[in-house]
């Protein structure tokens, strides 16, 4: 997720766990602990693009790091004076739950997160949430902006934590069940569209969990379409993608190709965009692909202009998100497509 839904979270979660003995001391403390595995952000500075997204959710949201992370935490507020507050179990609860926290609700994004470093490099990714929802975060913002209003000691501090905790749990499971409709859906389609794949993926597009991106792999390439919880209709079209595997042969032997193909599961194609072969990884969505099918992916990295790789993971994701495309982006989840909107 997002920084500031992290603090939120993290600062909402320490005042329901130990504000009644902390006091506002729980809202800073929850939310520095929720945020420390994303200290994986300095590996930026001395690692390529390619190898920088494979590192990033790596050991630092690993159930080890969090293991380590508690107990060195504790260590420290001990040392502190914290023994006055809580005791060793209460810290490593405390501690313990926060980092936990933000692994697993890290995992419901497309961007997978290793829970198993380093002894394993299988990634986890349930593709239910969008890194940045405001429909989730918006209740813990509240939440929080009330509690640091409340005196300390008020009766309602706690009530008013474990709403916007509740709320977005609720908010989440909801997010669940749309998946499960969303993939429901994509299974029905493929077989009355009599679409070959071996396997298919389906991601919330951005800000919102209401409009889905969907992908199925076929033998040479992939199916890309949109589908809307609000679909009066329950068809998919579907745009056609092809992998063109064959043009990465001369280089699959580089390290940062070897990166990404290990990062992306798959889920890419190789392009020539003018003179230059682009590496696109399909799941992190199109550039306003609602109503541009043949629209370049937002995760794409230039094979052969390598100093043009700086940010790559969500590149151009809002561009030219002007008040007409807000309006058509805003359509398209009430569930009116391109043609159906002229």
């Amino acid at each position: 997720m997002d920084t500031i839904t992290h603090i939120v979270l993290g600062a909402a979660i320490g005042e329901v766990i130990a504000g009644k003995k902390l006091g506002k001391k729980a809202l800073l403390l929850g939310a520095i602990a929720q945020s420390l595995p994303d200290i994986d952000f300095v590996a930026s500075f001395w690692l390529d693009a390619a190898r920088d997204v494979l590192a990033h959710r790596g050991f630092t949201h690993s159930l080890l790091f969090i293991a380590l992370m508690t107990v060195l935490l504790t260590l420290v507020v001990r040392r502190w004076r914290g023994g006055q507050f809580l005791s060793v179990r209460g810290w490593l609860f405390f501690f313990g739950l926060e980092l936990f926290v933000h692994i697993f609700i890290d995992a419901f994004n497309v961007y997978v997160t290793g829970w198993f470093e380093p002894f394993s490099h299988y990634r986890v990714s349930f593709n239910s949430l969008f890194v940045a929802d405001p429909f989730f975060s918006i209740w813990l913002a509240i939440s929080v902006l009330g509690l640091l209003i409340l005196k300390k000691g008020r009766r309602s501090r706690k009530y008013w934590a474990a709403a916007g905790v509740a709320l977005s749990g609720i908010y989440l499971v909801y997010c669940i069940l749309n998946k499960y409709r969303i993939d429901t859906r994509m299974e029905q389609e493929l077989r009355r569209q009599q679409l070959s794949y071996t396997r298919y993926f389906t991601t919330p597009t951005p800000l919102n969990n209401f409009l889905w991106f969907v992908i199925a792999e076929g033998p040479d390439g992939f199916q890309t379409g949109y589908a809307s919880v609000f679909d009066r209709k329950q068809d998919i079209p579907f745009h056609f993608f092809p992998k063109n595997d064959s043009l990465l042969d001369p280089m699959r032997e580089r390290k940062d190709v070897s990166s990404l193909l290990r990062f992306s599961e798959g889920y890419y194609t190789i392009d020539h965009w003018h003179d230059t072969l682009v590496f696109n990884d399909l799941r992190f969505g199109q550039i306003r692909g609602w109503e541009f099918p043949d629209a370049h992916f937002v995760f794409h990295y230039y094979l052969q202009d390598l100093g043009d790789n700086k940010v790559i993971v969500q590149r151009g994701r809002f561009a030219g998100w002007d008040r007409e495309a807000i309006a058509a982006f805003v359509r398209r989840i009430g569930g009116v497509n391109g043609k159906e909107g002229e």
